[in-house]
């Protein structure tokens, strides 16, 4: 039940008063029972023993079947008979390549440089399987197979009967106990003055520590909190931190969402589209109709954005307006360029004012 890792592990015995027990480990019950009858060996000793001064008797057999002593081995049983025999009826295949060997010299084989004759001997080739071989059935000489032996039997043995002398498996007499004794409450221990641990393992650097024994339920698990609860966090945040960080696996295009990755979204699918619409235009569009229509819209907008540059390119200038007939003058009179009018001459500014007066 000890749990070896590399983390601190909680172990919890509660003993109750009606004589019932039950196992935590990491403040998780993993076994409960009773006193008397799930401990192995028992709270209160066995009331029989066996006698340790009775032996089994000579004449005591054991074995419950024997040979049959009245059977004989029939005279037609062969116990010579092979288990295969050649099967005579066998023919040479059309395409076995007789003159053909099994196995040729590797003619990709090289004589390593520092291959010395008279030190590691002649250099041979490596051989590899004929390749002629390999459409054929065979090669090299061939012989007729093997078959198993309709007249094999084997070696006969009698068969086995119930032996008339059986008497079963033997086991020692019952004596008293003589250290019996009953306990009726083993739950209510004597006092305490040490506690000790009994370790059958390989493992280094096993510590105890934070070690509790009282009356309270509610007192260990508060000191659980306190100590064990603490260390643990950290312990499983450490082993989070070192642990190897499996790879992940590059998904497969098409499979990637639009909210995980837009941009390779829409790359993924458009060269879906483009790769179907190679083989069949129409099942593409079809397929992907989402596809096919944000191509046409993209197309649509581009079209009439250079539509409206060509023609916006081409269109004449607006015309001025006709200047005022001459026969208009009293109405109207034009300045000469570079002059202005009355209302158009620059005010005075408060400086130029008061010279003035």
């Amino acid at each position: 039940m000890a749990r070896i890792t590399k983390q601190s592990t909680l172990y919890t015995l509660i003993v109750n008063p009606d004589q019932t027990y039950a196992i935590k480990m990491d403040g998780s019950q993993v076994k409960s029972g009773s006193l008397f009858e799930d401990f192995a060996p028992s709270v209160n000793p066995a009331e029989e023993i066996d006698d340790p001064e009775d032996q089994k008797p000579e004449d005591w057999v054991e074995k419950a079947k024997i040979p049959d002593p009245a059977a004989k081995k029939p005279e037609d049983w062969d116990e010579d008979a092979p288990y295969e025999i050649v099967n005579e009826a066998a023919e040479k295949p059309e395409d076995w390549l007789e003159d053909e060997p099994e196995f040729i010299s590797d003619p990709e084989a090289v004589k390593p440089d520092d291959w010395e004759d008279e030190e590691d001997g002649d250099w041979l080739p490596p051989t590899v399987p004929n390749p002629k071989c390999e459409d054929a059935s065979g090669c090299g000489k061939w012989t007729k197979p093997m078959r198993p032996n309709p007249a094999y039997k084997g070696k006969w043995s009698a068969p086995m009967i119930d032996n008339p002398d059986y008497k079963g498996p033997w086991a020692p007499r019952k004596i008293p106990n003589p250290d019996y004794f009953d306990d009726k409450t083993p739950s209510n221990f004597e006092p305490m003055g040490a506690i000790g641990f009994e370790l059958w393992t390989m493992t280094k650097d096993i510590l105890f520590d934070n070690i509790y024994i009282g009356h309270s339920i509610e007192d260990a698990e508060k000191l659980q909190k306190e100590t064990f609860d603490v260390k643990k966090k950290f312990e499983q945040e450490e082993d989070a931190a070192s642990a190897p960080k499996i790879p992940e696996v590059p998904k497969a295009p098409g499979e990637t969402t639009f909210k995980e990755d837009p941009v390779a979204f829409i790359k993924d699918n458009l060269e879906i589209f483009f790769a179907a619409a190679q083989k069949d235009p129409v099942f593409a569009i079809k397929e992907f109709p989402a596809v096919a229509g944000g191509l046409s819209v993209i197309l649509a907008s581009f079209i009439a954005i250079l539509f409206s540059l060509i023609f916006s390119g081409s269109s004449p200038a607006p015309t001025p307006k006709a200047a005022a007939s001459s026969d208009k003058k009293g109405k109207a009179e034009t300045t000469p360029e570079g002059s202005s009018t009355e209302s158009e001459k620059p005010k005075a500014t408060r400086r130029t004012s008061k010279k003035a007066e």
